[in-house]
């Protein structure tokens, strides 16, 4: 089974590569059923054990989303019913309000997709429970008190405060997350728009600037612009946009150091800043005749880094904070992980399929 799933897919990217590049009848749909096939062939979970979160990995939460996200927009009925069996009853997650951490409630964003599947009520309470706990007891500012100025907390906050609020249409879930990325932005963003991985870590980490650049893409695609924060968020994307184009690569790759000529090309960064943009340019935020060519270009990329059995290559291992360029340079890199299939299947679902 494994090796016909494996042909067919080869021959769908043959026959893909003589389409006409930018329509429906390219490789993204082959591409994102593979990297379902992939998600829902493993045997295991993966979970997260730190001294700080314990439970179901942040990284398969983000990956069933976008999978059961593309599945529900593709109406494909098929692969629905066998991602909702999959997530169903999860392990890890009886737990995680107790663990007090952006890692553990960001699970949320995965039953408030399955509601939006399938109408499940109980699911839509757990996502909701796991979002207003978030900001149960805020600080003095308005801010969560899982606040801590990571720069991953803009995609892990925003991302289940934005599912929650296209869940009830209550502004209050918007509002909270206008207010803590707009908090995160004026904190982090670096002159050039970019952000260092920390402020004791003055690199521009890939995957780190790819978790604020999907943030902001799950923000603007809600956000209206008479929010009092609009113009800001707005203002802090664009130019994030704007610098992103200056470091892709000729191939259309961005790197594991964004402005390291030298560093290799990473696929999980090139993944979210892709569907940033893809997002920015579907929302009228950005000029098509400027982005959509790096879109385009990531895409190939990215595609030419997908195995036969759907897991992309080149994918940066979770990377903490250094001040040494050569703990990044040297970072291993492997293929499937769940940090590189996630923003996969975000891309394809905003190639093909925006909302």
């Amino acid at each position: 089974m494994q090796a016909l799933r494996s042909t067919l897919l080869a021959l769908t990217l043959l026959f893909a590569e003589c389409a006409v590049a930018g329509t429906s009848h390219d490789n993204t749909d082959a591409i994102a059923q593979a990297a379902i096939e992939d998600l829902l062939s493993r045997p295991d979970y993966m979970m997260y054990i730190s001294d700080h979160f314990t439970g179901f990995h942040y990284a398969e939460a983000a990956a069933a989303y976008g999978a059961l996200k593309y599945a529900r927009l593709s109406d494909n009925q098929v692969l629905t019913e066998r991602l909702l069996a999959r997530y169903e009853t999860v392990p890890g997650t009886a737990d995680l309000l107790q663990d007090e951490h952006v890692d553990a409630n960001v699970y949320g964003i995965l039953p408030i997709e399955r509601y939006f599947t399938n109408g499940d009520q109980q699911a839509l309470a757990t996502g909701l429970e796991l979002a207003d706990d978030q900001w149960a007891a805020p600080l003095e500012n308005g801010l969560t008190r899982q606040t801590r100025y990571w720069i991953d907390d803009v995609w892990m906050i925003g991302a289940l405060q934005i599912q929650a609020y296209r869940a009830t249409e209550k502004p209050i879930y918007l509002h909270r997350a206008a207010l803590q990325i707009n908090a995160y932005l004026h904190k982090l963003q670096q002159p050039n728009g970019l952000f260092y991985h920390g402020p004791d870590a003055p690199f521009f980490w890939g995957r780190g600037n790819g978790w604020v650049a999907a943030g902001l893409a799950e923000l603007i695609s809600e956000l209206p612009e008479d929010h009092l924060l609009y113009g800001q968020i707005s203002e802090s994307y664009q130019r994030m946009m704007a610098a992103l184009l200056q470091y892709q690569a000729t191939d259309g790759m961005w790197r594991q150091l964004l402005d390291y000529p030298d560093a290799w090309k990473e696929s999980s960064g090139t993944a979210m800043f892709a569907y940033a943009i893809a997002v920015g340019v579907e929302r009228g935020l950005l000029p098509k005749e400027s982005y959509q060519h790096a879109v385009d270009k990531a895409w190939q990329a990215l595609s030419k880094r997908v195995t036969d059995n759907g897991q992309l290559t080149d994918v940066c291992v979770g990377t903490g904070q250094s001040q040494d360029a050569a703990y990044y340079l040297e970072r291993p890199r492997i293929t499937g992980d769940l940090h590189g299939q996630a923003p996969l299947l975000w891309l394809a679902t905003a190639r093909l399929l925006p909302e």
